[in-house]
């Protein structure tokens, strides 16, 4: 049996690199899981061998000490492998298969999974609908940022690229199938993107910037993007976005300068509750900030599309309301305005076959969009604190020498 390392979530700011125990087809006990959870066996699963696993912004909620994650959590939950090994209850996904891991868990088998909302799966966490590798409240799931991890539902849940040697070529394009990128899509798809859109994405991060990427393929004709970091914004302009710098005051003038009117079809928040105030407000946390403004720019009619995260428990909140999720969120604005929202997880699957596809046939350089950077596992707490620091990068870790990552 080889050995297995993965990243651990020490406490606030601090990550490192562990021995692990290499996957059983049993979830064990261990921090963060759930005791409901704990001895679960897992005939259905297989494990995977990591090709590619990235560093992801709601992973950063959890280290900046923003979330209840215990210590120890191993964390991860962007997922590319190749299977090694399968249990005795899976029949179609084979060892050696190259596949993509959808960050939530899901079942198959609940009344949500069969209605395709696979990221409110009722059958894998039994604290409430949804679930994903190494992410608190989530059932306990073990993370991916390892050598090795273990797929539950392996037949349901895995999507097998089809040619192993083609997809290895775009590998990293197809790294960002996992989460990234069917969630930027999830939300344009949300919010209601067309062909002749005008579009506002909250946010230059790498969620954010694949929002971007996803509205384009979409077909919209102005993607505005808004952030404080002169650096992402400058990514987003390097595949033809728009940008509007909120350091400098509302977006909504900014907007107006661009397309003509201070209004836009279709918005999307990739910020979530870490959120900053505008203009003079810029460096402090205002986390109803992005949610309002949406709402104030969205045409009357219009949609927001919202993959960006909010918690029911945030310690380092700067109010008692806000560390229990409460924010105060103009909804009469959007009641108003016949505004809709969508929120919450992304259903992985609904997505990820299709954008495989337009990967593998030339239609979006998506890794290219994000700044897809390799490193070696063992490099994981640099990339944590140079993405906390703001790098225009989305960091993919190299597990197993498969990118030949350099340190």
């Amino acid at each position: 049996m080889p050995g297995n390392k993965g990243v651990v979530y020490e406490g606030p700011g601090k990550v490192e690199v562990h021995e692990l125990d290499y996957p059983d087809f049993e979830l064990k006990d261990g921090p963060g899981v759930n005791p409901g959870n704990v001895g679960r066996k897992l005939p259905h699963a297989a494990v995977v061998k990591t090709v590619a696993t990235n560093i992801c912004g709601s992973d950063q909620h959890m280290v900046r000490g923003r979330t209840t994650a215990p210590q120890g959590l191993v964390l991860g939950h962007e997922i590319t492998g190749e299977v090694v090994e399968t249990g005795p209850g899976v029949e179609f996904i084979k060892a050696g298969d190259l596949v993509s891991v959808p960050f939530n868990i899901s079942c198959g088998r609940c009344r949500n999974c069969k209605e395709g909302k696979t990221g409110i799966c009722e059958h894998v966490n039994p604290d409430r609908p949804g679930s994903a590798y190494g992410y608190v409240d989530m059932g306990g799931w073990i993370g991916g940022q390892a050598q090795y991890a273990l797929v539950p539902y392996a037949d349901w849940n895995l999507l097998k690229f089809p040619d192993k040697d083609r997809a290895m070529e775009k590998i990293l394009d197809l790294a960002m199938l996992s989460d990234i990128f069917p969630t930027g899509y999830h939300g344009c798809v949300t919010a209601g993107v067309q062909p002749g859109s005008t579009v506002y994405i909250a946010g230059a991060g790498p969620v954010g910037l694949a929002a971007a990427a996803s509205a384009l393929l979409l077909g919209a004709a102005v993607v505005v993007v808004g952030d404080l970091n002169e650096q992402r914004l400058e990514q987003a302009r390097s595949f033809g976005c728009e940008t509007v710098d909120v350091s400098q005051g509302e977006p909504k003038d900014q907007i107006e300068q661009i397309i003509g009117e201070p209004e836009v079809d279709c918005a999307v928040d990739a910020v979530g509750f870490e959120a900053r105030g505008h203009g003079r407000e810029a460096q402090t946390e205002h986390p109803a900030t992005v949610l309002n403004t949406l709402m104030d720019i969205t045409r009357a009619g219009g949609a927001l599309g919202i993959p960006g995260l909010y918690v029911t428990g945030d310690p380092g909140a700067a109010d008692e309301a806000a560390k229990q999720g409460s924010l105060s969120i103009r909804i009469g604005l959007g009641w108003a305005k016949s505004h809709s929202f969508t929120t919450g997880q992304c259903p992985v699957m609904r997505y990820n076959r299709r954008l495989m596809q337009a990967i593998l046939h030339d239609r979006v350089q998506i890794a290219k969009a994000v700044n897809a950077t390799p490193i070696p596992l063992d490099e994981a707490p640099r990339g944590y604190q140079e993405f906390d620091e703001g790098a225009a990068r989305k960091y993919v870790l190299d597990p197993n020498g498969y990118l030949g990552a350099a340190a």
